[in-house]
């Protein structure tokens, strides 16, 4: 599973699409996020769930935004166990060293950027298994 490949990191999902505009609004932020905490053990995925069209539309997009996190297409399963009460995007989660979901975000505002950023320092803090 995508959790056991990441095994005492500090991993955080975020499911996104191209067309979607707090999407844009995110993904800069977490650009900046994996790079400040790549070397204690942060491990931003972007996940693509825009659509059957949307896939074509990511390396440019990944290029515009500069993003050196890996992306990915999930599949159905990852995506119903995730998102299947709630299928807003951008959709954050925040999982800590032991894969403890300890914080989900859903959309982009004003404070957002410190909710995932405080998120991810207290999970940085947490033992690895």
């Amino acid at each position: 599973s995508i959790f056991s490949d990441f095994r005492g990191k500090v991993l955080v999902l975020d499911f996104y699409a191209t067309w979607c505009a707090p999407c844009r609004d995110s993904i800069p932020h977490l650009v900046g996020l994996q790079k400040k905490f790549e070397s204690q053990g942060l491990q931003v995925i972007g996940l693509n769930v825009g659509g059957p069209n949307d896939p074509a539309k990511v390396p440019a997009f990944a290029k515009e935004f500069e993003i050196q996190y890996p992306l990915a297409i999930p599949d159905d399963d990852l995506v119903m166990f995730l998102m299947g009460d709630n299928n807003g995007i951008p959709q954050t989660f925040v999982f800590d060293r032991q894969g403890k979901l300890v914080e989900r975000l859903t959309g982009f505002g004003p404070n957002s950027g410190k909710i995932i950023d405080e998120a991810v320092e207290a999970a940085l803090q947490t033992p690895a298994q």
